[in-house]
C-alpha cells in the first residue's frame, strides 16, 4: 500500500483552526453599523467595527430587510467581548423570540446563536436586538446579524453605512416654450419623523417646501442656488455668480448654504401641522436678459392670507422656471427606518400671460440609495392627489420613470393675492 502524502504543517494549522471557530454559516452578512436604534441615542457609538458603548438597556437594535423566500432562517449575532466575559441577548424575528448567552475569547469575536426561526410569508422583516445584562454592564460590541438557511436566499438588505430612507421626486411634464412665472402646489404631510423634508416647489434653480427640524421645531424653506459650478463652499462663489436677497418677511432668517451646490437660504420658524394642507406659490420675474427674480409665498394658515418667504435675483439666468418637481427627504440617517408619506395635490402653472394650466401628470424618479439598497420607496395616486412613501420599510415599489396621473379639479389658484416686492 502506497504511503498517504504528509498533510503539510501550516494547512494542518489552519484545518484546525477552522475546526475550533465558532461558525455559522453565515450566507448573510448584515453589519452592525446599518443598525437603527429605539430610541433614538447618542451614547451608543457606530462605527466600521460595528456597535459599542450599549450600556443603556432600554434601547433597542434593530435591523430590517426583505426576505424574498420562506423556509428556515438560521439566525446568530457576532459579537466581541473581552475573556470569560458574559452577555445575554435576545432576539425576537418573525413573531418568535429567544433568548442565549455567550462568553469572551481572547481568539476574535463569538456568535451568540438562536432557534432557527420558519418564516412562512415573504416580505420585510424586524430584527429586534435587546441586551438582557446588568444594568450599566455592556452588551459587548455588537459587530454583526449572520443570517442563513432557505429564508435568507436572496433577501434584500441596506449593506451600506448610510441609513437615510431613500429620497423620492415627482417631476411635472411642463408644455414646450411655455414661460412659467408661478408655479403653485399644496402639500399635506401624513407622516412627521424628525428630519424629514416635503418640498413642493422645485425647479432647475431652488425649492420650496416645509420641514420637521427637530423636536419641537419646524420651518417652511426657500432656497435658491448661485450661478457657477461651485459645490460646497460659498466663499468660493465670486459676486457675478452669486444670488442676492431682494426682500424676506418678517420673522424670516435668510443666509448662505453649502454641501449640495450654494445659494442663498431662508427660513421662517412656523409649526405647521401635520394632516393639515399646507399652500405654497414660487414666482419667477426676468428682470433683463441676464437676472431673474425668483419668490417664494406661503399661505399662512393663523394669519390667513399669502406671506413672503424670501425673494432672489439670480445672476446669469433672465429665463423662466424648468425642471419643475417636488420631493421628499430623509436628511438624517438615524431614523432613517421611519416612513415618510406625503400628499401632493392641485399643481398648478401661470405662464407670462396670465392663464393658468393645471398639471396633472407626474414622474417618479429617486436617488441612488433607491437603486438597490432601499426598496421601500414609491407613489401613487390617494385621494385626488399624488403621494410620495418613502422609508418604513413597508411594502410598495414603484419602478423609475414610471407615469401617474390625478383627477383634474378645474379649479386654479386665483386666490393668490401676494404682497408686492421693491421695485
Amino acid at each position: 500500500m502506497l504511503p498517504r502524502p504528509a498533510i503539510p504543517a501550516l494547512k494542518l494549522l489552519f484545518v484546525l483552526l477552522l475546526a475550533l471557530a465558532p461558525t455559522v454559516r453565515g450566507s448573510l452578512r448584515i453589519p452592525a453599523n446599518t443598525a437603527y436604534l429605539d430610541p433614538l441615542s447618542d451614547e451608543v457609538q457606530f462605527s466600521r467595527s460595528g456597535l459599542d458603548h450599549w450600556n443603556d438597556h432600554s434601547i433597542k437594535v434593530l435591523w430590517f430587510g426583505e426576505l424574498l423566500k420562506t423556509g428556515n432562517l438560521e439566525c446568530a449575532v457576532e459579537v466581541r467581548l473581552p475573556e470569560g466575559v458574559e452577555s445575554k441577548l435576545r432576539l425576537s424575528v418573525a413573531g418568535a423570540t429567544s433568548e442565549t448567552t455567550v462568553t469572551g475569547s481572547t481568539s476574535g469575536p463569538v456568535l451568540a446563536k438562536f432557534p432557527a426561526v420558519a418564516i412562512t410569508q415573504a416580505g420585510y422583516q424586524r430584527f429586534t436586538l435587546e441586551s438582557l445584562n446588568p444594568a450599566n454592564r455592556p452588551a459587548g460590541t455588537i459587530q454583526a446579524l449572520l443570517l442563513d438557511g432557505a429564508a435568507a436566499a436572496d433577501a434584500r438588505f441596506n449593506l451600506k453605512s448610510r441609513k437615510n430612507a431613500a429620497s423620492v421626486h415627482l417631476s411635472y411634464p411642463v408644455p414646450d416654450g411655455l414661460k412659467v412665472e408661478a408655479f403653485y402646489c399644496e402639500v399635506t404631510a401624513l407622516e412627521d419623523p424628525l428630519w424629514t423634508y416635503y418640498m413642493a416647489c422645485g425647479w432647475h434653480r431652488g425649492y420650496f417646501g416645509m420641514q420637521v427640524n427637530g423636536p419641537t421645531e419646524r420651518r417652511i424653506i426657500f432656497s435658491v442656488w448661485d450661478s457657477g459650478g461651485e459645490g460646497v463652499d460659498r466663499a468660493k462663489v465670486g459676486q457675478d455668480d452669486r444670488v442676492t436677497l431682494v426682500a424676506k418677511g418678517a420673522g424670516v432668517f435668510s443666509g448662505d448654504f453649502g454641501n449640495e451646490g450654494t445659494g442663498g437660504h431662508s427660513h421662517l420658524v412656523y409649526p405647521w401641522k401635520t394632516g393639515t394642507k399646507q399652500r405654497f406659490v414660487m414666482t419667477a420675474r426676468s428682470v433683463d436678459a441676464t437676472h431673474t427674480i425668483y419668490s417664494g409665498y406661503y399661505f399662512h394658515p393663523d394669519q390667513g392670507k399669502w406671506v413672503l418667504i424670501s425673494s432672489w435675483r439670480a445672476p446669469k439666468e433672465g429665463g423662466y422656471p424648468h425642471g419643475l418637481y417636488s420631493f421628499s427627504e430623509n436628511f438624517g440617517g438615524d431614523n432613517g427606518h421611519l416612513r415618510r408619506k406625503a400628499l401632493f395635490g392641485n399643481q398648478w402653472i401661470r405662464d407670462t400671460s396670465g392663464k393658468w394650466t393645471e398639471l396633472t401628470t407626474a414622474r417618479f424618479s429617486h436617488d441612488v440609495t433607491g437603486r438597490a439598497d432601499r426598496f421601500d420607496r414609491f407613489m401613487g395616486v390617494e385621494d385626488g392627489q399624488f403621494f410620495l412613501s418613502h422609508g418604513g420599510f413597508v411594502p410598495g415599489f414603484t419602478q423609475a420613470g414610471e407615469k401617474f396621473t390625478r383627477p383634474a379639479n378645474e379649479k386654479a389658484p386665483t386666490d393668490l393675492v401676494l404682497p408686492p416686492l421693491p421695485q
